[in-house]
């Protein structure tokens, strides 16, 4: 025998292994089936859920219609802006008692605020009192808030009385004993042919003559306040009502979103927060610079909410959102491409958008200028959330917040 046959035959007598699985070549043909029906259910089912999706962004309308504008890059968060936590000192008062008390005025030692259930309570030691209602009842969801109202900014006035700046339904001089309130400013009110739509805020001057408020918007309520930040169209203005004659008049136009306002001492012009901008405005209201405007705090690291005086010659300004540096904004990020916005809320609700802005409380002292003096922080709001103004009163910090159930008390002692 020759070698090459002995070794065919030796190999044929090797054992041979048998197993109930089949080999890879028999298997390939039933592989490449179930991957094609996997592939085409996958698709399918996709297919199904992109379906509406593609309506929404194809055919339904935007509620918002976004311009374009242009914020500077956010200034670097150090020096007197750097990061702290001081802000977490401060306690909460009257916490689940208050609903959004988002601005604060006081008689001594009495605080009054109006809250999102449409009321002017006073808040004296550990107890809540309702003072006045200025819409009617039912009040506590978006539908109610038009007829329930909304009081936003409010001061104290001439002859020991509270001037209120309802978002809704307009401008009141309350009598803070009797509750008694005289409307004199209808909300809705058409001026220079554009309605007031969103009453902000509002300052007053000593004799009681003159009040000065924000109209934030001609076009959206205070209910859909995040519509008007992204479509940061410059519809807002500044306001004059004369008490005795009861004629209302536009001070300044073209304004993105102006919100809090604070008058300077000699009365002759206004601070404004121009939210959208991340800037407060300096409006001229009386004097020979009446008309003008300038800037007095530009490209701010916050979006600004109310502003009201220091007793160190200042502002105090509150912020409930920041923009980072280092760090990412999303309103800049946003602000130069509004085909996103309108797909945003095309897609999402203004509670869901919400959900996604960082909370970061920021509270500054400013001086002329906008010179930064200090600041106080509370990084995602901890302790005092949605912050909406300071007022300083005897040594301390009154907090108010446009959301949160609470008022926010700091001792500048502490910090």
């Amino acid at each position: 025998m020759r070698e090459a046959e002995g070794l065919r035959l030796r190999r044929s007598q090797q054992p041979r292994v048998l197993t109930a699985e089949p080999r890879d070549e028999d298997l390939r043909g039933t592989r490449t089936y179930s991957g094609r029906v996997f592939q085409v259910t996958f698709l399918s089912v996709g297919g199904v859920l992109l379906i509406p999706v593609l309506i929404l962004v194809l055919f339904l309308e935007s509620p918002i219609h976004p311009e374009p504008f242009s914020l500077r890059e956010p200034p670097l968060m150090d020096g007197c802006w750097a990061p702290n936590l001081k802000l977490r000192l401060a306690e909460r008062l009257f916490e689940n008692k208050v609903q959004g008390p988002e601005s604060i005025a006081n008689f001594g030692d009495v605080l009054y605020s109006g809250t999102a259930d449409g009321r002017i309570v006073k808040m004296v030691g550990h107890r809540i009192h309702t003072v006045a209602r200025l819409g009617r009842q039912p009040c506590g969801s978006r539908e109610d808030e038009p007829t329930c109202g909304r009081p936003l900014g409010i001061r104290v006035g001439p002859n020991g009385t509270l001037f209120v700046a309802d978002a809704y339904l307009g401008i009141f001089r309350v009598d803070p004993n009797t509750g008694e309130s005289v409307r004199l400013v209808e909300g809705g009110l058409v001026v220079a042919g554009r309605p007031i739509k969103f009453i902000n805020d509002l300052d007053v001057t000593r004799d009681g003559r003159r009040v000065y408020f924000t109209s934030s918007s001609s076009r959206w309520q205070r209910r859909d306040f995040l519509h008007l930040i992204m479509e940061a169209t410059d519809d807002g203005r500044v306001m004059e009502l004369d008490t005795e004659s009861g004629e209302v008049s536009v001070v300044m136009d073209r304004l993105r979103f102006p919100n809090g306002l604070q008058l300077l001492p000699d009365e002759e012009s206004v601070l404004v927060s121009e939210t959208t901008m991340a800037r407060i405005r300096r409006v001229h209201v009386a004097g020979l610079n009446k008309g003008g405007m300038e800037t007095f705090a530009e490209n701010l690291p916050g979006f600004p909410d109310n502003v009201r005086r220091s007793s160190g010659g200042g502002l105090w300004v509150a912020m409930a959102s920041i923009r980072p540096s280092p760090g990412f904004s999303m309103l800049d990020f946003l602000s130069q491409r509004p085909w996103i916005k309108k797909l945003i809320f095309k897609i999402f609700s203004q509670e869901s958008v919400l959900r996604f802005v960082p909370r970061y409380s920021l509270v500054a002292e400013l001086q002329d200028g906008g010179v930064c003096v200090r600041t106080f922080h509370d990084p995602n709001g901890e302790v005092a959330a949605y912050v909406s103004e300071v007022h300083e009163h005897q040594g301390a910090l009154y907090i108010g917040s446009f959301r949160s159930p609470y008022v926010a008390k700091l001792d500048l002692s502490q910090v």
